[in-house]
């Protein structure tokens, strides 16, 4: 079971022109499809006077959710090539942004292919990344006397805790790395209410 990814940490940018036209691309991160579509939104708004503003994202740990969008050029000449660098650097919480401002000269399928990977291609090497861990959250309600076991447990395993509550009958959320998860379930499931 997988439970780590890489994704971007600090965005990047990348620069590609070619027979006059001008290729801006910028990588970020994002957590889900709406802020993805939220920052394609502004990077229209920014740059209203260009020919077109390609994108690609891709997000969920696995990759299992991700869009191309070619914004008016050829049928997968620009979105695809984008998408294809988010993967290729094995990425996800991706978006990749190309905006073209046209040179008055066509570049053929090929070129636009070329255009539009290359800068995604920059943007991407020019942005931070890091692995991250994929969590599960536990939750585990126990009487107030067993909060030693249970944080002895926590200390050895060493969750993130997420949310605590003491009380007489108590309760913990903790987040752990997937594949630990079921470990730490039943470490709190073998402990005695002495």
């Amino acid at each position: 079971m997988n439970d780590e990814y890489q994704t971007i940490t600090t965005p990047g940018e990348g620069y590609y022109t070619e027979k006059r036209s001008k290729f801006i691309a910028y990588a970020c991160h994002v957590d889900s499809v709406e802020e993805a579509l939220e920052i394609v939104g502004q990077y229209k708004k920014k740059y209203f006077d260009a020919r077109h503003v390609c994108y690609a994202y891709m997000t969920a740990p696995d990759g299992s959710v991700f869009r191309a969008n070619d914004d008016g050029e050829p049928s997968s000449t620009a979105g695809k090539p984008i998408l294809g660098q988010i993967q290729s650097h094995g990425l996800t919480d991706a978006l990749c942004i190309v905006v073209r401002y046209y040179g008055g000269v066509n570049l053929g399928t090929g070129g636009l292919i070329v255009a539009y990977r290359t800068a995604a291609a920059e943007a991407i090497e020019n942005a931070g990344t890091e692995t991250r861990l994929v969590e599960e959250t536990v939750e585990y309600d126990f009487p107030y006397p067993m909060m030693n076991q249970v944080m002895r447990v926590v200390k050895e395993m060493q969750p993130r805790i997420v949310s605590q509550t003491f009380d007489n009958t108590c309760s913990i959320r903790l987040a752990i790395r997937r594949s630990e998860a079921d470990r730490l379930r039943g470490r709190l499931a073998k402990l005695s209410f002495e």
